[in-house]
């Protein structure tokens, strides 16, 4: 978008999965992507796991308290970094699909809590991060309201893994539109 008034037409939803939340420290471990219009019609997706050090991986996840309680799942999980793609290659395949989707309009980043997978992208993939427009969709800001003002909750499945994270977060909005939408208050 070359300016402020420029509609948007599509979203960039993003969920990536780190070794913590330290984007100067930790690493990025798996990422989704799936551009949707704004009726939530999916345009097209992408799913990587980042290949990283098994042992420096393990041994950062293990520092984290969330990991403790991560899913049946997480051997498979460490499988699949031992095999993933490199991070650089990760980076270009995700620039190829936002020129492709986006064209010349840069990609609004949408997700719950994107303030910090904005900071991941900024430190390990900072040329994505100029195809990025400066404003984000950050769908917990609209799980606060909801919740202290209309005591409104989402319930949603904590799995970790990003492909799964994404359909949460527009699944979450979504609800929280017809919410709206519908004028039902309780």
């Amino acid at each position: 978008m070359s300016n402020k008034h420029d509609v948007p037409t599509k979203l960039l939803w993003v969920d990536l999965e780190m070794t913590g939340l330290d984007a100067q420290n930790d690493v990025i471990l798996e990422v989704a992507a799936e551009i949707t219009d704004f009726d939530f019609k999916t345009l097209a997706s992408y799913e990587a796991c980042i290949r990283q050090p098994h042992d420096q991986v393990v041994d950062r996840m293990q520092k984290n308290t969330w990991w403790q309680s991560y899913p049946a799942n997480r051997d498979e999980f460490i499988r699949k970094l031992e095999q993933g793609t490199d991070s650089a290659q990760v980076e270009n395949d995700l620039i190829a699909l936002l020129e492709q989707q986006f064209g010349s309009e840069p990609a609004i980043l949408a997700g719950n809590s994107i303030h910090n997978d904005r900071n991941f992208i900024k430190q390990w993939w900072p040329a994505l991060d100029l195809k990025l427009h400066y404003r984000m969709l950050d769908v917990s800001s609209l799980k606060i309201i909801m919740q202290g003002k209309y005591g409104e909750q989402f319930e949603k499945r904590e799995v970790h893994r990003a492909f799964d994270d994404i359909q949460a977060s527009i699944a979450e909005l979504q609800h929280y539109l017809e919410w709206f939408k519908t004028g039902e208050q309780k």
